[in-house]
Order: structure tokens, then sequence, then C-alpha cells
């Protein structure tokens, strides 16, 4: 908590003190209204009292778009992000550790998640600044409106990082979701970000009845729903329209819209609990561990509870079953079918950055003595073999080369053969079995992901690569008798 204290003790030790004096600070709550309260300019320090804000319903038609250059409702083109017109710096944001001061839980599951390394996160900054060299700069913004959000919005942030304050340094923090009052649409990192709203620390959430003794608070049914995520997980090309990520999008797409259940629901799964020690107690409250599906820079970051949920994530993610025929034939080329299904995405399987998410297939057909007498899908010089069975999403530039890391080049999808959320697919692999061969064989099918792959990391970061993690998230076996051909 050190940095905390030297950044911003004040408000640190007050909110401490807040937390501490509960009892008096709620008898002196002052509920603002729609009227004069809502826009009296007050600080933490001074403040008579927090209450409730009132605030119109901020969910409304959203639409995938891109931002427009030399419009002033898109100040940091190439994103979307804006601010309502107001000039932002880095002073209007607290850092995250005076809103763990009370909500001691909650900002300990947010620490280490891939939120708070959004901007630290080394493969994410080698390949910012790859495609801004390769660029110009021309993407700079774009890429970084939703890793520091803070950065972008008070026009201090870099891809080098030099210069910026420690606030901007803390990625996708608490002063950045509950400072967003609205968006603009869905994707390119389409938020409002509007700190001291009304003149006064104002916090947006998820309940109307939310009170603290360190900054007003706002219903905001936004915050509830996938929209709100997809402020930032759908990304499209923004120059072309070529949609790059559709995360939002897969989700709205699928089943899981349709029965009501959102984002939040399986990466900030509710438990019943306290937003802060002396809250009311509730039946959901949001976990803020963000669990996704990266083990590897949660890992390489110091947050091995961060890793292994992800890992626990993936594994409970897919179905592999196995449907072999009533007998394999010796001497002959045999056909076993493999299913994989998507039984825990609400979006496509896998999904997010496309030059790096992989999900495949290792299929082994093995004998009693445990010799492998067939394989397809191991992974050779960094990458999956040719041939192999992989689930992913392949760009494309204009002469339908494949693009292997700076997304502007492209303007294609080349293929995606990832599984649609509840859908399946099924994969047939065919083999020879030796003319004189007699026993059974055991068929072996290994569901593996890695966030990015060997290669990928050695072509990025060169020396400093580390190395690639490759998650078992599911598999099946079955025993095959072999007959002799008639």
């Amino acid at each position: 908590m050190g940095w905390g204290l030297r950044r911003g003790h004040g408000r640190l030790i007050y909110a401490v003190l807040a937390c501490a004096t509960i009892g008096a600070a709620l008898s002196m709550l002052v509920f603002a209204t729609a009227g004069a309260e809502t826009t009296t300019s007050h600080s933490a320090e001074n403040s008579v009292g927090f209450g409730v804000v009132p605030f119109p319903d901020n969910t409304r038609h959203l639409d995938s778009g891109i931002a427009a250059p030399h419009d002033e409702a898109f100040p940091f083109f190439p994103s979307r992000a804006s601010t309502a017109g107001r000039m932002l710096t880095p002073e209007m944001f607290d850092p995250p550790e005076v809103c763990g001061g009370c909500h001691i839980e909650i900002y300990a599951q947010w620490k280490g998640s891939m939120h708070s390394k959004a901007w630290t996160d080394p493969i994410y900054r080698a390949a910012l600044n790859a495609i801004s060299k390769a660029t110009g700069g021309k993407a700079d913004k774009f890429c970084m409106g939703c890793h520091t959000p803070v950065g972008v919005v008070s026009g201090e942030a870099t891809p080098s990082g030099e210069g910026m304050s420690a606030v901007a340094d803390r990625g996708v923090q608490c002063e950045v979701c509950h400072n967003i009052s609205q968006s603009t649409g869905i994707g390119n990192g389409a938020y409002v970000l509007t700190p001291h709203l009304y003149g006064r620390p104002l916090k947006f959430g998820p309940f109307p009845d939310a009170i603290s003794p360190y900054h007003d608070t706002a219903y905001s049914r936004l915050h509830t729903q996938s929209e709100f995520c997809g402020n930032c997980h759908d990304v499209t090309h923004p120059f072309n329209r070529l949609p790059i990520e559709r995360t939002y999008t897969e989700w709205k797409d699928s089943p899981y819209a349709g029965m009501g259940v959102q984002c939040q629901d399986c990466h900030m799964k509710p438990v019943r609990g306290k937003a802060t020690p002396f809250s009311k107690e509730r039946e959901r409250i949001y976990t803020h561990y963000f669990v996704g599906g990266n083990a590897l820079v949660t890992e390489m970051l110091g947050s091995e509870t961060h890793s292994k949920l992800a890992e626990d994530m993936l594994r409970s993610a897919a179905l592999v079953e196995i449907f072999p025929p009533e007998a394999l034939v010796a001497g002959r080329v045999n056909t076993v079918r493999v299913r994989v299904t998507n039984i825990g995405a609400g979006h496509k399987l896998p999904t997010g950055f496309p030059e790096g998410r992989e999900m495949w297939l290792d299929f082994k057909v093995v004998n009693e003595r445990g010799d492998v007498l067939y394989r397809l899908g191991s992974v050779k010089n960094g990458q999956t073999e040719e041939g192999t069975q992989s689930f992913k999403v392949v760009l494309g530039d204009k002469d339908g080369n494949v693009v292997e890391l700076n997304v502007l080049e492209a303007d294609r999808i080349l293929y995606d053969t990832r599984i649609e959320p509840k859908g399946y697919k099924d994969v047939k692999y065919q083999f020879d079995l030796p003319p004189n061969f007699a026993g059974k064989v055991r068929l072996v099918a290994e569901l593996n992901y890695w966030s990015f792959s060997q290669a990928f990391l050695d072509h990025l970061m060169g020396k400093e690569a580390p190395r690639a993690r490759i998650t078992k998230m599911t598999g099946a076996q079955a025993t095959s008798s072999v007959v002799q051909a008639e």
C-alpha cells in the first residue's frame, strides 16, 4: 500500500477514517435529490455527507461502430472513449488502494487480475510497441483506450509508458469502471468516463440503495448488463470496419443472451456477501476476479490465484466425445469421429485476441504396449503441427496473407473454426493400421489451449519471450478392438 500512501495519502487516510467511523458517518448521510445538491461541488475531505444521486437509465440501443476522425464526439480518435466534453487529469482519479480501504475483499480480488494488469502486461506492451512502430503511432489510442483508460483520457498515455502517472499504470481499475456514466455504443472503448460528474465524487454501480461515507452513489443499470463489458470486448478495425474481436456480439447471438445470462454472471460470479465490512448483506455481490482464459500472464505477473482460476474456467468450458466404429480393421484406412462441444462459454470457444488464442485437438492411437501408432495435434517448432484440428479465427491482409500481429493490416477473415455457444464440431481422423495388427488400441483425444503460441511469443519478444503455457482443457478415451480384413 506504499504507492497509495505516497500518491494519495490524504484521500487514503480519509477513506480509512471514514470506514472506521462508519456509524457516525452514516448518521450524517444526505440523500441527494435531482436538484441543487447534486451539482454542489464538494471534496471528500470537506463534505458534509454523501448519498444516493438519482440518475437516468443509461442503457439504450447500442450498436457496434467506430470513431470518426475530426469529430468532437471522439476526442481520442481512433478510440471511441469520451468524457462528456470535460477535460480530465490523473488527479481526478483515486488510486485503487483508496477504494480498498473500504472494499477490502473486492480490492484483493481485483489485484492480480488481467484487468489490474491490462497496462503492465508485458506481452500486450510488446505488441503495442510493435504495432505503434509499424503504423507510425496511427493506432496508439485505439489500442490504449481499453488498457489504460486513465492514461488516454488524461492525454498522458504513450506506448513506452514514459512520463505517465502512477494511477494511469493501474490498467482497468475501480476508478475506471465505476466512473463510467454511460456508453455511446459497443466496442472500441465506447465508454463515457466522468469522474466527479457533479463536482463531487460519484460512483456508478449495480445497487439503487448503496451509500458510502466517501462518495455519492448512483444506480447504473448499464453496470449489470453485458453491454458494459461490450465497451471494450468487441473490437472493430477503426478504418475499414473489419470485425477483429467479437466477444460481446458472440454472446448477444447466443442462447445465453436469450436466457438473460450476462457476462458478469460468469466472469464476475455473484456470491452472497457484502461490498464492505459495514455494508448490508446482499444475495448477489459481484466478485472482482474477472476470470478469463489467460493463465500465462497472470502467472507471469505473480498471481497464482488468478492463473488457477483461469485454468479452472477453461476446464469447464468444453466436452470431448469419441465415436469409434464397432471395430477397427487392420490393413485398412479407419475413420474415427471426435466431437467437441462448447458447454460452458457464453461466446465462441475460444474468443478474443485472434493472433494468439488457439484451442486444438491432440488425437492419438496407442497400442496395448503404449506405443503411439498415429498422432495428429502435437506442437512442433513452437506451433501446432500442420493438419492439426485447431479452433481459432485467422485474419488476412488485402493480398490474402495471414496477419501475424499487426491487426491494422487485416481487411478480411480467412477462416473461423471456433465453436458457437452450446454448439459442437465433429472432427474425423483417418489412419492406417498395420496389416497383421492384432489386439486392441486406445483412442485418446485431448483438447488443449494456449493464449499465445511459443512461435508467436518468440517472434514478438525474442529472448525476452516467456514459455507458452498449454492448458489441457478436457479429453476423452475409448478402447477399440482391431479385426483382420475379410
